[in-house]
């Protein structure tokens, strides 16, 4: 899938954070400033290298091992910009 625009690149995100970490409706409450790792348990080191591969999946995107940091997983809108910046390229 190659989203069309930024909206759809959030709800993508939105929709990986649910699947991968099963949030559930947690998900949908999700704001840019709503921290993510660090704060969410299900959100742990093990469970970043399958969340990343989902968005590379779904959003036709190659994330590079150089450009995971802490910053980029930090909050929610961190992490949906990072991805939009990537598949709106």
């Amino acid at each position: 899938m190659h989203p069309g625009n930024a909206g759809e690149v959030r709800e993508t995100v939105r929709a990986v954070l649910r699947d991968v970490l099963g949030l559930g409706s947690r998900a949908d409450a999700f704001v840019d400033d709503t921290p993510l790792f660090g704060a969410l348990p299900e959100l742990d080191s093990m469970a970043v290298a399958g969340l990343l591969t989902e968005l590379e999946d779904r959003l036709g995107i190659l994330i590079e091992d150089d450009e995971v940091d802490g910053e980029m997983l930090e909050s929610f809108g961190s992490l949906s910009r990072y991805a939009i910046d990537k598949s709106l390229k």
